[in-house]
């Protein structure tokens, strides 16, 4: 069952070999360090200064944190609670929805790609397609019976956050304010929604090991009780712990080829411990399905040319899911 679905309300003695990583691919947790990554106020009236903190934020970290950033404490309570009450319902109303097919739109699954790995992540989640909401909303999970109302309101929330972010990105690298929404299409947004039981040997396991994420921007709502975000900055991972109230924001794969590598998709990964048990909401935008994706014609000179090719995302996706979550850095495949 623990290659099935690890969410059982099972406490493991021990933890099952085919989730233990070889020596030199363990967290290495006491080497970790504390650093606070940028926290930005939404809520500035000087527009200026957030696109300024923005495109710091991207070119130093990759990752920053946001508050007032216009969606309620009572949604973030909401989405973390139907989350929750989710994972605890009983096996065989979650196994409904379980798949190992990487390319179902809305599924339960584990790990990453199971069907690819040898060692498995502890991780169980929920992947939902957003948009357009009509399109999906009715093959969303019925139970708990409010998930379909708190999640689609969560979703159209976090899109319109998206799409400011977007536009704060976009005016930071010197770009019209609507230049990455207009490359990017009518994008794509889906959400995983995760679960990380706890674990009884987490310095030799991953919930997700380090990674970058395919899309364009990723906004992520964290456990505000138990920590588990790590980030790759200046040679050393950094524990990211929550901040009231706030999200993480991930840029994502495309962005950096759309920057021309001004802007670097940050490697990151999830740890677990064995005490608590822990969830998060990642929400994600992707390029529309005609969008072509390649560094701006502005941000490149002869000093300066274009690092990648244009691609669509449809062919970078399908490349990324063919690999093993761990793999080097899927834009490589990319470069010119």
């Amino acid at each position: 069952m623990a290659e099935t679905l690890i969410s059982t309300g099972n406490r493991y003695e021990s933890l099952p070999e085919s989730y233990k990583r070889s020596v030199l691919e363990r967290p290495n947790l006491s080497q970790v360090v504390k650093e606070e990554v940028p926290l930005i106020d939404l809520g500035c009236s000087d527009r200026a200064e957030i696109v300024r903190q923005i495109g710091e934020a991207c070119r130093l970290y990759g990752i920053f944190q946001v508050i007032n950033h216009g969606i309620s404490g009572a949604s973030l309570q909401e989405i973390m609670g139907i989350t929750r009450e989710f994972f605890h319902q009983p096996m065989e109303e979650k196994m409904k929805l379980y798949s190992d097919d990487p390319a179902k739109k809305i599924r339960l699954s584990t790990s990453f790609n199971v069907k690819k790995e040898t060692v498995h992540n502890w991780r169980d989640y929920l992947r939902l397609h957003c948009h357009p909401l009509e399109d999906f909303v009715h093959d969303w999970p019925c139970s708990p019976s409010t998930f379909k109302e708190v999640v689609s309101k969560y979703c159209t929330e976090v899109r319109e956050l998206g799409f400011n972010l977007l536009e704060y990105i976009s005016e930071s690298l010197g770009l019209e304010r609507k230049y990455m929404k207009k490359v990017l299409g009518e994008q794509g947004q889906h959400m995983a929604m995760n679960f990380y039981p706890p674990c009884p040997e987490p310095e030799l396991t991953y919930g997700l090991p380090s990674h970058t994420d395919p899309n364009t921007l990723t906004i992520l709502l964290q456990d505000q009780e138990v920590a588990g975000l790590q980030v790759y900055r200046a040679s050393k991972w950094i524990a990211v712990d929550p901040h009231p109230g706030a999200f993480i924001i991930n840029i994502g794969d495309q962005i950096q080829a759309l920057s021309n590598n001004k802007y670097k998709s940050v490697w990151h990964r999830a740890i677990v411990n064995s005490v608590k048990e822990r969830i998060s909401v990642a929400s994600f935008l992707c390029p529309g399905t005609g969008a072509v994706i390649g560094p701006a014609k502005q941000l490149g000179s002869e000093e300066s040319p274009a690092i990648y090719r244009d691609f669509t995302y449809d062919e970078y996706y399908k490349k990324f899911w063919s690999r093993n979550l761990d793999d080097e850095h899927c834009l490589e495949l990319f470069k010119t």
